[in-house]
């Protein structure tokens, strides 16, 4: 009888406590009373807010967004400094050598994975560190400024699937958005960081695509591989508009970017 009445005792105390929660926050829980926004010792956390606007970006449910919320730029940060964008990048690319693993390939150098470059392969995050993680308007000629650098550095994790799917006998394309004036740096960057072996690197003509999506844009150049008779067994992209539209194939992978959004 003690038990009982000490749990009884311990229910009452907790669901007390939930219930001032819910006055706090201005909700109300009426199937379990769960501790939203809370940390320990019922401390207000306001990254929440934060942590569910990131997960509606990756999901694709917030859209055509032009810079990071204000009041998030250290939670950005945080995440993309700290270890969790790697252990996030880790479970991607892990799923991704997992699939790669189960095909069983022709041999005939036709079974292309399309990477993408930009925070994908290569890393800008030296750059978006001094610019607000995102929350400043997208500023054409300063990242053009740092990318002819060819200093960025790889994704770990993108650069060690990269090498796994070599062993496997894959054949890698590069596919960016990146303009022709800027192909050789970027061929340069890409083999000084480890990306040495390749199909080939496909840059993006401003004359062809003027004013077209980054979507239509890479939909178009995928038609362009298959049309020559390569198999796209694989696609890896951080954006949304890497791996949507036509000519996809079997899977697509995406990598976390809570910085822009591309079209």
């Amino acid at each position: 009888m003690k038990l009982v009445a000490l749990v009884f005792s311990l229910c009452t105390i907790i669901i007390s406590c939930h219930g001032s929660l819910e006055l706090e926050h201005g909700l109300s829980f009426s199937i379990f009373p769960l501790r939203l926004k809370s940390g320990l010792g019922g401390h207000y956390i306001p990254e929440t807010s934060c942590s569910s606007w990131r997960l509606g970006v990756e999901a694709h449910n917030i859209i055509e967004w032009t810079s990071i919320p204000q009041e998030c730029v250290d939670y950005v940060g945080n995440y993309l400094l700290g270890k969790q964008y790697r252990e996030d990048s880790k479970a991607v690319t892990e799923e991704a050598y997992k699939y790669a693993q189960s095909l069983n390939l022709v041999g005939d150098g036709k079974d292309i994975w399309v990477f993408d470059i930009d925070e994908t392969s290569l890393s800008n995050l030296p750059y978006y560190a001094q610019h607000g993680f995102g929350v400043e308007k997208y500023n054409a000629t300063a990242f053009n400024e740092w990318v002819d650098l060819g200093t960025a550095p790889p994704l770990p994790e993108s650069l060690k699937l990269y090498r796994r799917l070599l062993r496997l006998g894959f054949n890698i394309v590069f596919l960016t958005g990146r303009p022709d004036s800027q192909k050789d740096i970027t061929l340069k960057n890409l083999k000084n960081v480890g990306f040495t072996t390749f199909h080939t690197l496909i840059v993006k003509e401003s004359a062809e695509y003027n004013g077209k999506t980054a979507l239509t844009y890479k939909s178009s150049e995928r038609k362009k591989l298959e049309e020559k008779g390569y198999r796209i067994v694989g696609n890896i992209g951080d954006q949304w508009s890497d791996i949507l539209g036509t000519n996809t194939r079997n899977r697509t992978f995406k990598l976390p970017d809570p910085m822009y959004y591309i079209s």
